[in-house]
């Protein structure tokens, strides 16, 4: 028996031998040497025999014809030859992840001749030009995408493609009409059609419905328009719907219940309007549903919680409505993010929630919830993403005594919430033990009082604290340079006094890349929006190193001399230190923060000359030293004399460009007159310099702050702004009037 299983394997072996040793025909190893002369470092080792059959990413069939061209990742460099049209038994091309191209605009029409091609993967290269007018005719798979192909895509591009499974041109530059007709007279076998990341645009036409083994369709991020063709909710196998980031606009339709195989309806960034489906429900198969930044209103449908599959609802920055308290998240026992942000939900936090025991993001922010934080969130064990700001909360301090004890939350932010309470003290959080992986805490524009608690000094693992907008008192205490995380630190527009610690300066996380790389900046659970304007897409950060090492004191009552130690943090790349009561000069060894790129001194009474080597600061994209006592030449550079004029104003010692005033040209008595004509001026212009902050802020304050009160939905996308970065021009308010105060007092 064992000698019959040897001679079976031994038949078996020289069977395979005898049909793998076919040599390859001299016509495609030919074309091949062809193709890899064209390249410029090629990596292969195609020299060292003669038979291509046994050339690396090469396999022939018993014949000796090639039908495997499978080189992916292999750092390819170079022209694709149409000598490759000549492997005419050719099944699988793989050239994907690559650096090819074509060295002229029809190279990419060597596939045409293929007519046993069944896959085709040329994606992640440098390929460019159009496509051909047609694909093979046995063709099931195609993928082009992040590529540099433009045109449009030809209406007999699928004529022959009866085959064809699955079709990806994502991250191109490709126009005009959404190929829609595909299935109507070439490929209804499709499954999958990836559009994503190019200039399509116009109306989606009919003819996906007709698609009737579709199972994906993306098209994110172009400019299509109109409303979601009808007929798309025909195609009852879809499983994802991914058209994010286009101009859509309408309704989504109640037969949209129709595709009870849906997974994903990602439709956020749109303009969508109108309620949604009351029986969306039916869709049991859901498992993300992304709708944010749409004009959606009404109340969530009851029925929504019936999608028992739910990992992920984003309805954020929409027009929704109603007591979220109502609604009985308890069935949604998948769910893992909940982002519900910028809406006109109004009651509390359902007690529900808690039963969601695999919720790690939760989002409410701006709505008009109330009432305080109850211990059961503590049940919610994996909970890392927490923001709560723009509410009605109350009893800050119960709500950090509980939250203390989750051990998973590494972002919290209650910015706009607990207004006018006392910040949580020691005593108030006595045997302080939690936070253990808080990375960001953010309390701004909670016009919080008292001084800033010793218990942040536990929190080992901080990388970013957002106390500005407050009330605090007292001083910086010197302790937070001992955070060894800690790389930005906002504590704008409060009360606080005394001088700049120097220990300030020995900030881990700012001394040296080398300490900086090794902190694990953590995915964020929910991303972070950033809108500058209103009409303009927000910008979304995932990671915290997204955030720039920063410290803003400004707006404060903080005296003495910058420290000259402050030249150690060489990582900072901003630092606002203006309208305070800084004095002495700018010290030297600012210039060692070679990554710094906003500079804010002005307001303050800092005295001498600006240092020269503040020229060398390459990325100096802003600077303010305006309002001062500065004396002296500005140092002459292409860099420093890109800023405006106002960057130095208010400095009457000050001279040299931008600035009007040459120097050197007025000495001896001259200078004395002039200085005592500047004195009588000032005399007259002061009161005039104020007049004109108070007229401005009354008619800023009306213009905005009126429209805000009068207009809910401006009043949201306002406070939205300012809970994601701290709206400048807001700020700027607030320290000029500071200021006004503070001079009008001396």
């Amino acid at each position: 028996m064992a000698q019959m299983t040897l001679s079976f394997l031994a038949i078996l072996f020289f069977s395979y031998f005898a049909s793998t040793n076919h040599a390859c025909h001299q016509i495609e190893r030919s074309s091949l040497m062809s193709f890899f002369l064209t390249l410029s470092s090629p990596p292969l080792n195609w020299t060292s025999m003669t038979n291509c059959c046994y050339w690396e990413g090469i396999t022939c069939n018993q014949d000796g014809w090639v039908t495997h061209l499978h080189l992916p990742s292999k750092g390819l460099k170079g022209g694709i030859h149409p000598s490759l049209g000549n492997l005419t038994h050719l099944t699988h091309l793989n050239l994907s992840h690559n650096s090819l191209y074509c060295p002229t605009s029809n190279e990419i029409e060597f596939f045409l001749p293929l007519n046993h091609l069944e896959i085709l993967d040329l994606s992640y290269n440098l390929l460019s030009g159009e496509l051909p007018l047609s694909l093979p005719s046995n063709i099931q798979i195609v993928d082009l995408s992040t590529n540099h192909f433009h045109g449009v895509v030809p209406s007999s591009f699928f004529q022959q493609a009866r085959n064809l499974t699955s079709f990806s041109v994502s991250n191109n530059t490709f126009a005009g009409p959404i190929p829609s007709f595909i299935c109507l007279h070439s490929s209804p076998m499709i499954k999958l059609l990836d559009f994503s990341y190019n200039k399509f645009s116009g109306n989606i036409s009919r003819g996906l419905g007709e698609c009737s083994t579709l199972q994906v369709f993306r098209a994110s991020y172009n400019n299509l328009l109109g409303l979601l063709p009808e007929d798309i909710y025909n195609a009852t196998t879809l499983q994802e719907i991914v058209l994010p980031v286009n101009l859509l606009h309408g309704t989504i339709s109640d037969s949209i219940v129709n595709l009870t195989n849906l997974a994903i309806l990602n439709l956020y960034y749109n303009q969508l309007s109108g309620v949604l489906p009351f029986h969306i429900g039916k869709l049991s198969k859901l498992k993300l549903i992304l709708l944010h930044f749409n004009y959606i209103e009404g109340s969530l449908p009851p029925t929504l919680m019936n999608c028992t599959n739910l990992i992920e609802l984003h309805i954020g920055d929409n027009n929704l409505e109603g007591d979220i308290s109502a609604l009985n998240f308890s069935k949604l026992s998948q769910l893992s993010k909940l982002d519900l942000w910028s809406n006109n939900f109004t009651g509390t936090i359902p007690m529900s929630l808690y039963s969601c025991k695999y919720l790690k993001a939760i989002r409410l922010s701006l709505n008009d919830l109330e009432g305080q934080i109850q211990p059961e969130i503590i049940s919610l064990k994996s909970l890392s993403f927490l923001s709560l700001s723009g509410n009605k909360w109350t009893n800050i301090t119960g709500a950090m005594k509980i939250l203390m004890r989750c051990e998973s939350l590494v972002y919290i932010t209650f910015s706009y919430s607990f207004i006018g309470e006392e910040i949580p003290a020691d005593d108030g959080l006595v045997g302080f033990d939690g936070f253990k992986n808080l990375r960001i805490l953010s309390l701004c524009g909670c016009e919080l009082t008292g001084q800033i608690p010793l218990w942040l000094s536990k929190l080992k693992k901080l990388e970013i604290l957002n106390l500005d907008l407050n009330r605090l008192r007292g001083s910086i205490p010197s302790w937070l340079g001992t955070l060894p995380r800690l790389f930005y630190i906002n504590l704008g527009s409060n009360f606080i006094s005394g001088e700049f610690p120097k220990q300030l300066c020995r900030l881990a996380m700012l001394l040296s890349e080398r300490t900086a790389a090794q902190v694990d900046h953590n995915y964020l659970e929910l991303p972070i929006f950033i809108r500058l304007r209103d009409n303009v897409k927000a910008l979304q950060y995932n990671y915290l190193f997204y955030f720039p090492p920063s410290i803003y004191l400004y707006n404060n009552s903080i005296s003495g001399n910058v420290p000259t130690e402050i030249g150690q943090l060489r990582l900072l790349h901003k630092l606002d230190l203006s309208f305070n009561n800084f004095s002495g000069s700018i010290p030297d060894q600012i210039s060692n923060l070679k990554d710094l790129d906003t500079l804010d001194l002005s307001m303050n009474h800092l005295t001498g000359k600006i240092p020269d080597s503040l020229k060398s600061l390459n990325f100096l994209s802003y600077l303010n030293v305006s309002y001062n006592d500065l004396e002296g030449p500005i140092p002459t550079s292409t860099q420093l004399q890109s800023f405006n004029a106002s960057a130095f104003e208010g400095n009457q010692k000050l001279c040299g460009a931008p600035l009007p005033n040459e120097c050197g040209l007025v000495n001896g008595s001259d200078a004395d007159n002039k200085n005592s004509q500047d004195n009588v001026d000032d005399e007259h212009q002061i009161p005039w310099f104020f007049i004109s902050i108070v007229s401005g802020f009354i008619v800023g304050f009306w213009g905005v702050c009126g429209s805000l009160i009068l207009k809910t939905a401006w009043r949201y996308r306002y406070f939205q702004f300012l809970d994601n970065v701290q709206d400048r021009l807001y700020v700027m308010r607030i320290m000029c009037m500071t200021m006004m105060r503070r001079r009008l007092r001396t």
